[in-house]
């Protein structure tokens, strides 16, 4: 593993690099760019690659991966790589085949890391997000609780080192942690989380129960139009984190994911570019005061640039809690 890397160890005992590639792209990107950006990250040293079922792209970041193992530039067991069990596969008899497609198209045996992607069951189907005619989204009902022992059977299978979930609250967390029966517990939450929104509630919550949190948007998302309002605020604008990101001497970008590593959170970032893949593995070359800490803290507003509200009256939806 790359030496610079900082790893943060999982309650069952393997290991995540606490920095991570993010795969998910706007729709009108080529996934060509994919292949492309992903084997940049891992020549530039990133080791923590993170797909889903959903983003439509791992068989460019399979590509990718492969590609880098062949020419020697890193074995298999060097990757960490994540994937996500979508919303449509949440019927425990169909949680096992999700994963399996995933392994299929990222040609691998298995992933480090396998989560459930988002609490909201839809339609089971091959279409991701299943409408009615009048174009509202159509749910279903189910038992999170059988998905996790669905996701468990998983890890003892060998598909998956470990398991975890994404877009959890605290409440959907105790749920699964209070289980009867429980085998294995959740390694970790990956949520949005960035200086807007830092999730510290959840964030204390998570390390209690020793859960680790990963944060997506930590750079603000890359304002995809499918999801993101282009009316809210630009996360790398801020003028306070540009003001301290001038005293550092370092990138607005590299300063909002240095924050997150300081805090125990594993990151993940985000880009096409080939200068901004090389510039973000930079974020364990300085560190920040316990000043500039309390300074980024205070940026905190809760809000949240993925809200995914189509979705908001579904009694699991997870944003309406206060964390």
């Amino acid at each position: 593993m790359n030496s610079k890397h900082q790893f943060v160890q999982l309650s069952d005992g393997h290991f995540i690099p606490g920095l991570g590639f993010g795969t998910y792209k706007p729709q009108e990107v080529p996934n060509s760019k994919t292949i492309e950006a992903t084997k940049i990250a891992i020549e530039a040293g990133f080791r923590h690659i993170d797909c889903a079922y959903a983003y439509e792209v791992e068989e460019e970041v399979g590509l990718a991966i492969r590609s880098k193992i062949e020419d020697g530039t890193v074995k298999r067991e060097d990757i960490f790589c994540t994937s996500k069990l979508w919303s449509t596969f949440l019927r425990p008899e169909l949680v096992q085949s999700c994963l399996e497609r995933s392994l299929k198209k990222l040609h691998l045996d298995y992933v480090d890391l396998y989560l459930i992607h988002f609490p909201v069951a839809l339609k089971p189907g091959e279409e991701l997000y299943p409408k009615d005619e009048n174009g509202k989204i159509i749910y279903d009902s189910l038992d999170l609780c059988a998905t996790w022992e669905a996701m468990e059977k998983c890890k003892d299978a060998g598909l998956a080192k470990s398991i975890g979930v994404s877009n959890f609250n605290r409440r959907q967390l105790e749920m699964i942690l209070n289980k009867p029966g429980l085998k294995y517990k959740p390694v970790c939450n990956q949520v949005e989380c960035h200086v807007y929104h830092n999730q510290r509630k959840l964030l204390d919550f998570c390390k209690s129960k020793d859960i680790v949190l990963v944060a997506y948007g930590a750079l603000g998302t890359q304002r995809y139009k499918e999801c993101v309002d282009q009316n809210s605020p630009v996360l790398l604008d801020d003028p306070v984190l540009c003001a301290l990101a001038k005293k550092r001497k370092r990138s607005p970008a590299l300063i909002a994911l240095r924050y997150q590593l300081q805090r125990g959170v594993v990151v993940l970032a985000q880009s096409l570019k080939e200068n901004e893949i090389k510039e973000n593995i930079q974020v364990f070359d300085f560190e920040l005061t316990e000043e500039d800490m309390k300074v980024l803290d205070g940026l905190n507003r809760n809000f949240c640039y993925v809200a995914m509200q189509f979705m908001s009256d579904h009694p699991n939806y997870p944003f309406a809690d206060e964390y």
